[in-house]
């Protein structure tokens, strides 16, 4: 049988695969495999391993007349056709709880860094723009002690909310349900979601892509917050109303913005939220810690095998 592998991966996690299947894998490292090149690659394909960066859609799953499985490399599958590959009897796989802590840790860190205003600090020193100490220069926001609101209380919302609990943060939460161990553990208040915009000095987006939240947070949402809150998405770009975002910024309504996610991605130097000082921005880089990173790309490869040989996926999409 045939697997498509669309992103370069390491040789140990792919010589297992290569030992039992006929294996095309993309090789240009950082580079997502061409269109054209996917959709010809498809139509004898059995497996299909991908990722975020690409859109499995239906003209590509209509070309897939052999396939059996497609496994993403990500706890997110909104770039994937799960209905119209449902239809066709392809199963889904994806990997969560793999990267709950590597991303809580990066989302924590770029709220930090935008707080404190790292980036910008060490752009003075590359800039050779620090001339003296000031009483005020490159201040920025306090952490400890203040109010987070975390929109989104899932694995990743729980392991964010623990690490604020270090700084003696005061929690408030939104979700679709209450979330008990949230609750009881950590000390976090549930709350509206208008009631947590005007309430937190520090609003953490982490709500899945879904039609619900697309573009959740907009104009509305940015005037209800505080002028000195600082508002950071590690969840998708699609939650969020970009435009709405940069004029806040721009007018002062909202202190700063961390954002590891856009919409759509990848972004160009040129993007307008780049050019304001108040944006720290990474390039999706949530669960980039090596060890995470191997072992999504192993639980990958084994929802792959699984649906290949029609065992049960260890993470099936059954949305």
């Amino acid at each position: 049988m045939k697997i498509v592998i669309t992103c370069k991966l390491p040789h140990e996690v792919i010589e297992p695969l290569q030992a039992k299947y006929d294996v095309v894998m993309w090789e240009k490292e950082g580079e997502p495999m061409e269109r054209a090149r996917l959709l010809h690659e498809i139509e004898e394909a059995h497996g299909l391993f991908t990722n975020v960066a690409d859109q499995i859609d239906a003209e590509l799953l209509e070309k897939a007349t052999n396939l059996k499985v497609i496994s993403t490399m990500a706890v997110g599958f909104d770039n994937i056709d799960v209905e119209t590959a449902k239809q066709k009897g392809i199963v889904i796989g994806h990997t969560p709880g793999v990267l709950t802590e590597a991303t809580a840790d990066l989302t924590f860190a770029l709220l930090m860094a935008t707080g404190r205003r790292i980036v910008e600090g060490m752009d003075v020193l590359r800039q050779d723009e620090w001339k003296s100490w000031a009483p005020f220069f490159l201040t920025g926001q306090e952490i400890y002690g203040k109010t987070i609101g975390i929109i989104g209380m899932g694995r990743i919302g729980l392991g964010v909310a623990r690490r604020a609990k270090g700084f003696s943060m005061n929690i408030l939460y939104h979700n679709r349900s209450h979330n008990k161990e949230a609750e009881e553990t950590l000390g976090a208040t549930y709350c509206k979601l208008d009631d947590l915009l005007t309430q937190a000095d520090y609003v953490v987006l982490l709500a899945p892509s879904t039609k619900d939240t697309y573009k959740m947070m907009g104009k509305e949402q940015f005037a209800k917050m505080k002028n000195s809150a600082i508002f950071i998405n590690t969840s998708r770009g699609t939650n969020v109303d970009e435009e709405a975002l940069y004029h806040a910024l721009e007018a002062g309504d909202i202190y700063a913005a961390g954002l590891d996610v856009f919409d759509p991605e990848p972004i160009s130097s040129s993007h307008p939220l780049l050019r304001l000082r108040n944006v720290t921005a990474l390039p999706h880089i949530g669960s980039a810690a090596i060890e995470t990173r191997l072992e999504m790309a192993r639980l990958a490869c084994e929802n792959l095998v699984n649906g290949l040989e029609d065992k049960p996926l260890v993470h099936e999409v059954k949305a």
